[in-house]
């Protein structure tokens, strides 16, 4: 009787059948310390492609449209609480540190209540994908499981939990390298560290965990064994790319997951349309979006949300952040933009900055060592040479001189300078603002204008030029006499 009720116990229940189910939602795990990346900063603060370890594990969870993401923090938690400041998480603090369980019961209390269900992901994981985890998603629904985990077979599996089957191939538990036997540190077969559970089974589960004899630690991974061993309906998903289970450790990983990313980033562009002229040089961020014909030129870096639009181009030594750059438009070399919309046929450069609310409209010209900071160029307007407009309103077809400048600063407040509808303005002239030129007003070279300027008018603020006849040969003289 004893041995028929046991078998009872460790079979696996029926999976459940398949049905409609709430939105997911997400614990990421980020309070580790990460001692191996010989830093004050926290491990999850570490970059790749632009981004923080813990910012691409939030980006991938966005990608299975959650109803709710929690952050667990502990270690240095100020600096991360920091950095996840204007996202749409909620962060519980784990204090002292008692391991993944601990961590991820704490995050199970901050949950919302609903039969959807959690799923639970490691912070220093940022090659996994929202692909991946609807696979998981899903596989957990369609087979009624209580728990569908991730899996991986790394070229070397170090010091990573193995997955333990049973003959008929059906997952038993996970085995941490302490606790494994010779023949179980063998196994190919690794945990990733992303669990997709029924709530209430993570419930279940979290309320049976008991602390590590050697450490004092609760270990998520023995939630595995706490359900099969009852009768839970447990399966192993093994990712199609091993490396989307890869857990950032130490510099040299950090550096290798950049490269991964980096060409990710570079074959999506490719993908899309785009020419990469020289992929070994250029830099794209994940969430950069090309259109098709747009060509990159050797050594730019696109980062940030930029969109790159059709037959646009981009040419050496340029850095683009948060920008569009429209269709046809042609920005560089040595150009930097961030937070900027280049208009359709435009042209940027060389060596020069548009700033954060630059907005070009078509056909402009914005030469070079030209900088803009919330300036506006209407449809065909020019500034070629040596300018800083900043806090401007420049109006189609106006012409900006070399050398001009809007001084929107007074020491304490920003003002607002307007260029009307084809003005020219001469140049060396300064604009202090607030200010408004008027529609095809003209300002001559030179001038500083302080005062509203009418629609059509000219504007001259000089010195007037005062002529000394015979003064270079009376110098001349001078400088004779003394030697």
């Amino acid at each position: 009787m004893k041995a028929s009720k046991r078998k009872k116990t460790m079979g696996q229940r029926r999976p459940r059948a398949a049905q409609a189910e709430a939105a997911p939602q997400v614990i990421v795990l980020a309070a580790g310390i990460g001692s191996r990346m010989r830093s004050t900063l926290p491990k999850v603060l570490h970059r790749i492609a632009g981004r923080t370890l813990l910012d691409a594990v939030i980006d991938t969870a966005e990608g299975v449209s959650p109803s709710r993401i929690i952050t667990v923090v502990g270690a240095r938690r100020d600096s991360v609480e920091a950095s996840l400041s204007g996202r749409d998480v909620t962060i519980v603090v784990q204090d002292p540190p008692l391991g993944t369980g601990d961590a991820a019961r704490r995050g199970r209390s901050a949950l919302s209540n609903g039969s959807g269900p959690v799923l639970i992901l490691s912070g220093d994981a940022p090659l996994l994908t929202s692909a991946t985890l609807t696979k998981l998603i899903e596989r957990r629904r369609e087979n009624g499981l209580d728990l569908a985990f991730l899996t991986f077979r790394p070229p070397e599996t170090g010091d990573l939990g193995r997955v333990v089957r049973d003959a008929k191939g059906r997952v038993r538990r996970i085995v941490e390298t302490g606790n494994a036997t010779a023949r179980q540190m063998r196994l190919p077969e690794a945990n990733a560290g992303v669990y997709c559970f029924s709530s209430e089974a993570l419930s279940r589960a979290l309320g049976k965990l008991s602390r590590n004899p050697v450490n004092g630690e609760y270990y998520l991974t023995d939630a595995v064994e706490i359900l099969t061993s009852s009768g839970g309906a447990v399966e192993g998903v093994e990712a199609e790319d091993w490396r989307e289970g890869w857990g950032i450790n130490t510099r040299a990983e950090l550096a290798a997951a950049e490269e991964i990313e980096r060409r990710r980033c570079l074959e999506r562009a490719l993908d899309a349309g785009a020419s990469i002229v020289d992929p070994a040089t250029t830099r794209i961020g994940p969430k950069v979006r090309f259109e098709p014909d747009a060509v990159v030129h050797p050594f730019v870096c696109i980062d940030g949300t930029s969109v790159v639009e059709q037959g646009s181009e981009i040419l050496p030594f340029t850095r683009v952040i948060d920008c569009v750059i429209g269709p046809g438009a042609v920005v560089g070399p040595h150009c930097e933009l961030e937070g900027a919309r280049v208009g359709p046929r435009s042209r940027v450069g060389p060596f020069a900055r548009l700033r954060p609310g630059t907005v070009l409209e078509e056909d402009v010209r914005v030469g070079n060592f030209v900088e803009t900071k919330k300036a506006v160029l209407r449809a065909g307007a020019k500034a070629s040479h040596l300018t800083y407009l900043g806090d401007a309103d420049v109006g189609a077809g106006a012409n900006i001189g070399a050398g001009v400048i809007t001084c929107n600063y007074d020491g304490e407040k920003k003002h607002h300078t307007s260029i009307g509808e084809g003005a020219f303005i001469g140049s060396d002239s300064q604009l202090v603002a607030p200010v408004t030129v008027g529609k095809d007003a003209w300002v001559g070279a030179g001038s500083t204008i302080t005062r509203d300027v009418p629609d059509g008018a000219l504007a001259l603020s000089r010195v007037p030029q005062k002529n000394l006849e015979g003064w270079a040969a009376r110098r001349r003289g001078r400088k004779g006499s003394k030697s």
